[in-house]
């Protein structure tokens, strides 16, 4: 199967409406929105971890929880603030009396507001709005987001207690929680432990499909270390279910072991394997080639690149622990692009090198192809080739995040 036959093969497998009911009270939804949402049903009302990403998908959640319980959604809890886990709290503004969050346990680098424009033009790309349905199959963790589906976009609800340490214990409408900070993919993630039920709600810490551990629309390096250590987290609850932000609900221990386990132990060995590159000298690019996970990590389906990729993994852990120069002295201060993209072009001929161009494209090796169109001179006709080979290169990869930025890139191009 081409990359993108595989990625749609992975979304009907994965995304399709899913209601896992735990012990009596305790409700997790996947295929609702394109995060989940788990519902707590306590003596008066309802407690709802997450609340999926549109108002939208928060009225059909809604409709199936009456189903369930005439009782009204009156907490929320947010495992981390990403918006596609905020987005449809707005729904229930009416009912909702508590909003709970987590502080970041770091705060973010000072003047992302002045980047703001660009970021959000990556995350665009990354994410596949815009695209057609074709294009983008789904975002890799979950279906498409309710603003790319007619569900609206965003309508968010401000926390209204903000947890800021370890760990906090409380009780709400007669349910027990312990709330746990957990940071990895986000510093302000927690987990959502709820000891009458033996279920734990994971946010975004855990969900079956390879991490980003780096996001290509553009992040602060996330610490993978630290990430290990929230699945260490994880796996000290005696949970009996595992609720995850994305992706299918785990029940029973020794499968909740056995899977978070292997992708605990994925991270950490992309994490050492980096190190040990590192030390050994290796340059990024020379790192990206040879760190890849053992086979019997890697043929897990649920380490599946669908999502984050194994080589930006490892360019992330790299850069995050060295900075850009990874050693070679040819990279200190290296010509303009312009003035060696020049250099080669005379070196190679322009007929020679649109020789190897067309070729590349015609065989299917869009990669070199894109690295060749790199060099020639800005024409009609580059543009033209670049748009077919970023298609190409589309097609061939599994991850979402980047099939779309692939197909965005491309329709930028097609703009007059």
């Amino acid at each position: 199967m081409t990359g993108g036959e595989q990625l749609a093969a992975f979304a009907s497998a994965n995304y399709r409406q899913t209601v896992t009911k735990v012990g009596e009270r305790v409700y997790h939804f996947l295929g609702f929105g394109h995060s989940n949402a788990t519902a707590i049903v306590g003596d008066t009302s309802i407690i709802l971890v997450d609340a999926l990403d549109s108002p939208g998908y928060a009225a059909e959640l809604n409709r199936t929880l009456k189903v369930i319980t005439a009782k009204p959604v009156k907490t929320i809890i947010y495992t981390h603030g990403h918006p596609d886990h905020r987005g449809g709290a707005g729904y229930w503004r009416d009912s909702v009396e508590e909003v709970i969050a987590h502080v970041p346990v770091h705060e973010p680098l000072e003047g992302y507001e002045r980047i703001s424009s660009a970021l959000e033009r990556r995350g665009a790309r990354q994410h596949g709005y815009g695209l057609s349905d074709e294009e983008a199959i789904c975002q890799g963790i979950g279906m498409r987001e309710g603003h790319e589906t007619g569900a609206g976009g965003y309508d968010f609800l401000a926390p209204t207690k903000l947890l800021d340490g370890d760990l906090a214990t409380m009780e709400i409408d007669g349910v027990a929680l312990e709330l746990r900070s957990a940071p990895g993919e986000t510093d302000d993630a927690m987990l959502v432990w709820l000891p009458d039920d033996s279920a734990l709600c994971s946010g975004d810490v855990y969900y079956a499909t390879f991490p980003n551990l780096y996001a290509i629309r553009g992040t602060q390096y996330r610490d993978v270390a630290q990430w290990v250590r929230a699945l260490d987290l994880v796996l000290s609850y005696p949970a009996e279910a595992l609720l995850p932000g994305h992706t299918a609900a785990l029940i029973g221990h020794g499968l909740i072991q056995e899977q978070v386990g292997a992708y605990r132990d994925a991270m950490r060995f992309l994490l050492d394997g980096t190190l040990a590159a590192i030390e050994a000298g290796l340059t990024e690019d020379e790192a990206a080639e040879a760190v890849r996970l053992p086979e019997e990590l890697a043929a897990k389906p649920f380490l599946g690149e669908f999502y984050g990729m194994v080589e930006w993994a490892v360019r992330s852990i790299y850069v995050g622990y060295v900075g850009w120069f990874d050693g070679d002295p040819a990279k200190l201060l290296p010509l303009a692009e312009d003035a060696w993209r020049g250099e080669l072009r005379a070196l190679i001929g322009d007929r020679r090198l649109e020789n190897r161009t067309l070729r590349a494209i015609d065989e299917g090796e869009y990669q070199l192809a894109l690295q060749l169109l790199a060099l020639w001179k800005p024409t009609r006709e580059r543009t033209r080739l670049l748009a077919m080979a970023l298609r190409g290169r589309a097609e061939q990869v599994t991850s979402a995040n980047a099939r779309h930025y692939y197909f965005a890139c491309a329709h930028e191009l097609d703009e007059p």
